[in-house]
């Protein structure tokens, strides 16, 4: 602490803004950022689904960067928070937002919006955080966020906002925190109608708004509670405060770094900003050194931060001046041009004779960004309190052994960015009580015997981007303490650490040694580097950087039983030994991408039955079949994007019961049936969130190349080929038994039907064309009968009685089938007369003849069919052949008479069976005569 009298400083920063800061800013956050999510070792994934152009995950709904214009429809009620960010949103409107009652953060930062319709929120009454930053709203209607009245913080910076409505807030009596900094509000009487119907806000941020008057009876003349004002980047000229109307500010900031401020200070009274403890000025000038006292007089009794960055005043005066606020304890000289520092600079100050002897009592100094070369034994011999020393980004070549030596409270100290090569033994002795020493992103090429004994206290270490090639084997002795320990981004190779050099490290729970040359050429190792760190939990080894392939030591993970962490991408290597994880059955995360494993076995996964998250990004692998047997029953996260297979079975899926997040981009779908399963999955499912599944794409087939693997008709695919090969197989049987039972029990009667079948066709075709009868008959005969039919039939009806018959040889159409010979022969004569022998009934032509006569008897209900008997044939013998015994029955027949018997009568019941038509007198004639025939 810097003693003066009564004053209190607690912390000296001093930047210099000559290196390219937000550069080194961003890598570092990005990388800390990659650590941090590398390192997360209970990771708790919730229920998590998509619907199109979002997905949800813990009742947050995710719709960034989608272009969109419309609120996408499916979002479930109950959601707390929706991002809409990074959209292209013109306007909303008060349909948009009519079904979330639950919702308590609404993100809208990053479209276009110029238009917000009256009663836009008003049913979200729930709301308390509205952000719709960085858009196009130029005006502030009456009653534009009614409704709200639960909003406790609403951010509208970076639109293009000119005017405010008198009524624009009336319904945020709730609110406490508003930006709207980055616009163009000129006038601080503009915000009059903010602060009246705005009772509980604290924060206000009106930062680039162009405003160049701050006056308080401008804004209010009574007492409100704004606890933080920000008035930065505006080219203010005058500020003036006549009344007490902010008695519970405690933080104000007027800096300006961009612009050179010609401030008027006009706070009348000392005490009307008594309650202020944190003060930026940076960039302001005032006319001359009263002023100056002035200005710091108003702050003489609460002020405990001070910020004077950017100054063009003259420094040590400003510091002098100060340091005379009893109460500072922080002061903050970023981007003052200092190029050195020593401890005379604060003995010197002219205004405060005790300044040297009070910096005994410093405990934090922050001196980064600046051009300090070297450090002398003195710079920091009486900052004896000192807890946090900050020299990072300057061009320190060498530390040396007394750069340190009172520095017994030092707790953190970041030399990194800086071009140091040698330690030179400032760490052997002193600094007991250090925790963080950042080292990284110097010139170091070795780490030599005991350089760090002295830091017994010391629990992280950063080396990383150095030239480190050689690490000795007690290089790390006396650090009994150390946890954290970061190698990454150097030169080290096998045998660095081949050398037992971790052993003593018994504590040591993040080791990071990615970016290095470390590889392996062999499948076991003699001295497995490890062995020791029986308490490590993470472990980073990617992106080793040595030519050629790899293999991976089946035992190099030997002693590792607490690791949960392990990272192991991007190093060439071409197979894992099944193994490979047996000495780490707690590992709960696991990062194999960017290899070459072609074929990963199920037994690989066997000791890891805790494993929640799986990256096998870019493998080559052809398939994911591998998964179906490891047994990942606690698998939450899957990746497995740039691989080679087309297919995404059910039996994968299934064997990872517990998955939540799965990542498929970038592989080579293939849109066909097989896929119509998962993609029916991804519709329904609502465990597992898909990453961007709506942009997945096909690779085959060729007409379906570039086209949404969504997009498959899985429709046309739904078929159970198990239940179909079971009703055919069923089908099949039935059909084989019934066609056996058939055959042997009703052969004859298929036959019948057959011959029905096609008398029916005939008579269907000779009823289209029914004409007048050629003939009187159709004789029906067998040939072993012919010569009864020529001896004694057709002499009788042609020549003795005159009737026109039809015989086969002489009047059927030679050339023209048979069948239909025979059609037309029956269709075109009055009657059919059957000439019935045992022969016959055994003709298969004599057979079609007599069942087309038969279906045109029954067809046309006339007498057209007489049956002539040659011998006695039992109806009994009838009945399997052609079931005559219903045309015997209903219809007469005649036999020819026995050489005893009269033939004149058979003759004479012929002709009249010949003439007769269809009567009940004719058919009882008929049958009287056949009787006593």
């Amino acid at each position: 602490m810097l003693l003066y009298q009564n004053v209190t400083v607690s912390q000296f920063i001093f930047v210099n803004p000559t290196r390219k800061v937000t550069q080194f800013l961003e890598k570092f956050a990005i990388r800390e950022l990659t650590i941090l999510l590398l390192l997360c070792d209970c990771v708790l994934i919730a229920k998590t689904y998509s619907v199109k152009n979002c997905y949800i995950y813990n009742d947050k709904a995710f719709c960034s960067k989608q272009k969109l214009s419309q609120i996408p429809t499916g979002i479930p009620p109950s959601v707390k928070s929706i991002d809409l960010s990074l959209n292209a949103f013109r306007k909303i409107q008060v349909l948009n937002f009519t079904n979330f009652p639950n919702l308590t953060t609404l993100n809208l930062k990053h479209n276009s919006i110029s238009y917000i319709g009256k009663g836009t929120f008003s049913q979200l009454l729930s709301l308390n955080l509205l952000i719709l930053n960085t858009n196009k709203i130029e005006h502030l209607e009456d009653d534009v966020f009614d409704g709200l009245f639960n909003l406790t913080e609403l951010l509208l910076g970076f639109n293009r906002i000119q005017t405010v409505a008198p009524n624009a807030f009336r319904s945020l009596s709730s609110l406490k925190i508003l930006e709207l900094s980055k616009n163009q509000l000129q006038s601080i009487g503009l915000l009059c109608g903010i602060i009246q119907h705005t009772p509980q806000l604290k924060n206000l941020q009106i930062r680039g708004n162009g405003i160049k008057t701050f006056k308080s009876n401008d804004l209010t003349n009574s007492s409100i509670g704004i606890t933080y004002l920000d008035l930065s980047e505006n080219p203010l000229e005058t500020f003036e405060v006549s009344a007490a109307v902010f008695p519970m500010l405690s933080s104000l900031n007027l800096g300006s770094p961009s612009r050179k401020l010609n401030l008027t200070w006009a706070v009348q009274k000392q005490t009307v900003l008594e309650n202020v403890t944190t003060l930026e000025l940076t960039g302001v000038q005032l006319s001359s050194g009263s002023e100056w006292t002035r200005l710091f007089s108003s702050f003489n009794s609460s002020l405990t931060f001070l910020k004077l960055n950017c100054m063009k005043y003259k420094l040590r005066f400003l510091i002098s001046v100060s340091c005379s606020i009893p109460t500072v304890s922080q002061l903050q000289l970023q981007s003052n041009k200092l190029t050195f520092i020593s401890s005379s600079l604060f003995q010197k100050l002219p205004s405060v004779p005790f300044a040297t002897r009070n910096l005994r009592s410093l405990q934090k100094l922050d001196l980064s960004f600046n051009l300090i070369k070297t450090l002398e034994c003195q710079d920091f011999a009486q900052l004896t309190n000192l807890t946090q020393l900050n020299l990072q980004w300057n061009n320190l070549t060498a530390l040396n052994k007394c750069s340190f030596v009172t520095l017994s409270k030092l707790e953190i100290l970041k030399l990194q960015g800086n071009l140091i090569t040698k330690l030179g033994g400032a760490f052997t002795k002193n600094l007991p009580s250090l925790k963080s020493l950042l080292l990284n992103h110097n010139k170091l090429t070795a780490i030599g015997k005991h350089d760090f004994r002295g830091l017994y206290s010391l629990q992280n270490l950063s080396l990383s981007e150095n030239q480190i090639q050689t690490l000795d084997k007690s290089c790390f002795s006396g650090l009994k303490s150390l946890t954290y320990l970061q190698l990454q981004m150097n030169n080290l190779r096998k045998e660095s650490i081949g050398n037992n050099c971790l052993r003593k490290l018994v504590k040591l729970r993040r080791l990071d040694l990615s970016s290095n040359h470390i590889k392996y050429q062999s499948s076991r190792l003699k001295v497995p580097p490890f062995m020791n760190l029986s308490n490590l939990e993470t472990l980073m080894f990617s992106v080793q950087r040595a030519r050629g392939k790899g293999l991976f030591p089946s035992n190099l993970l030997q002693g590792l039983t607490n690791l949960k962490t392990f990272t192991c991408n991007t190093n060439f290597i071409a197979s894992l030994p099944y193994d490979s994880f047996t000495y780490t059955p707690h590992l709960t995360s696991l990062d194999i991408s960017a290899n070459e494993l072609l074929d990963i076995t199920p037994q690989l996964f066997a000791p890891l039955r805790k494993l929640r998250h799986l990256r096998i990004n870019n493998i080559h692998a052809h398939s994911l079949h591998f998964l179906i047997d490891a047994n990942l029953t606690e698998l939450h996260e899957l990746e497995a994007k740039k691989n080679a297979f087309s297919v995404i079975s059910e039996d994968i899926v299934r064997s990872l019961p517990s998955l939540s997040v799965l990542g498929l981009q970038f592989n080579r779908f293939t849109c066909d049936c097989d896929n119509s399963w998962f993609v029916q999955w991804i519709k329904d499912n609502n465990q597992t969130e898909v990453e961007d599944a709506d942009n997945l794409r096909c690779n085959y087939p060729p007409q379906s190349m570039g086209k949404k693997l969504l997009h498959l008709n899985v429709q046309s695919c739904i078929l159970d080929v198990g239940f179909i090969c079971f009703i055919s197989t069923a089908c099949t049987n039935i059909l084989i038994l019934l066609v056996t039972f058939i055959y042997h029990f009703s052969r004859f009667q298929l036959i019948y039907a057959y011959y029905i079948f096609l008398a029916w066709l005939f008579d269907y075709k000779n009823r289209q064309k029914r004409a007048e009868s050629q003939y009187d008959a159709f004789i029906s005969y067998n040939t072993n009968d012919e010569a009864w039919v020529y001896r004694e039939l057709v002499p009788r009806l042609e020549k003795e009685q005159g009737w026109r018959l039809c015989l086969h040889h002489r009047d059927f159409l030679p050339g023209k089938p048979i069948v239909e010979n025979i059609a037309d022969a029956i269709y075109g004569s009055r009657k059919t007369i059957c000439v019935i022998s045992r022969r016959y009934l055994q003709s298969e032509w004599c057979s079609k003849e007599m069942q087309l006569a038969s279906f045109r008897l029954f067809d046309e209900r006339e007498d057209v069919l007489i049956l002539v008997f040659l011998e006695d044939i039992p109806s009994s013998h009838l009945s399997p052949y052609y079931r005559m015994k219903r045309v015997l029955k209903k219809r007469t027949y005649l036999r020819w008479p026995r050489p005893s018997e009269q033939q004149p009568l058979f003759w004479e019941k012929l002709r009249q069976a010949l003439r007769s038509i269809s009567t009940a007198e004719e058919d009882r004639l008929l049958l009287t005569v056949a009787q006593s025939s």
